[in-house]
Parts: C-alpha cells; sequence; structure tokens
C-alpha cells in the first residue's frame, strides 16, 4: 500500500518562510513527477508546481520566484521551500505524486493528506 505523508505547514508572518516535505511510502516500483497543489477556504484547488523525476520543475505564476520545489529521488521525498510568504498564500497544500506501486503495471496519481499554511500576522 502506498501512501504520501506531509509535514512542515504552520503559522508564520507575512514575509517569512516554511518548508513543506511530502515523503512516498510503501510498496513503489517507480515515482515519476512530484508537486504541490493548495486550496484556500472557498476557492477551488490550484496547481502550485511541479517537478520531474530528472529535477525538471514548473511553478504557477503565483509564486514563481517565491517558492522552489526540490526532491530526494533516494528518499521519494519532495520538498516545497516557501519564501516571502503573504496572506494569500494561506491554505492547505496537498502534494501529489504519479508513481507506479510494485502490485501493478500502471502509474496513478496519489495524493498526500494535506497540510494548513497560513500566513498571519
Amino acid at each position: 500500500q502506498v501512501q504520501l505523508v506531509e509535514s512542515g505547514g504552520g503559522l508564520v508572518q507575512p514575509g517569512g518562510s516554511l518548508r513543506l516535505s511530502c515523503a512516498a511510502s510503501g510498496s513503489i516500483f517507480s515515482v515519476n513527477a512530484m508537486g504541490w497543489y493548495r486550496q484556500a477556504p472557498g476557492k477551488q484547488r490550484e496547481w502550485v508546481a511541479t517537478i520531474t523525476s530528472g529535477g525538471s520543475a514548473n511553478y504557477a505564476d503565483s509564486v514563481k520566484g517565491r517558492f522552489t520545489i526540490s526532491r530526494d529521488n533516494a528518499k521519494n521525498t519532495v520538498y516545497l521551500q516557501m519564501n516571502s510568504l503573504k496572506p494569500e498564500d494561506t491554505a492547505v497544500y496537498y502534494c501529489y505524486a504519479r508513481l507506479q506501486p510494485k502490485s501493478s503495471d500502471y502509474t496513478r496519481q496519489y495524493w498526500g493528506q494535506g497540510t494548513q499554511v497560513t500566513v498571519s500576522s
């Protein structure tokens, strides 16, 4: 059974920083892209960033230049370094991974449980 476990959320003042982590565990054959989405109260879930297994990263315009996504392939872990945080970054952040379990011939997308990030003075 595969699961994604997130950590690192919390309360931070505007202009501050947080680092989110998300580790995929279980019986995994391979991991392709990993990334993050977020969902603010009353809004739809929006894409934040993606990183490929080769390390290529893409970002939503709203976070470009402030957030950095990275990964440790040996640990099947993706990180999101968030700097210069703004109140509008307040949301539940969800990680995802497109991976192939050992029990399957197919790749599918798995989700973390979500971690709250609150930016407020």
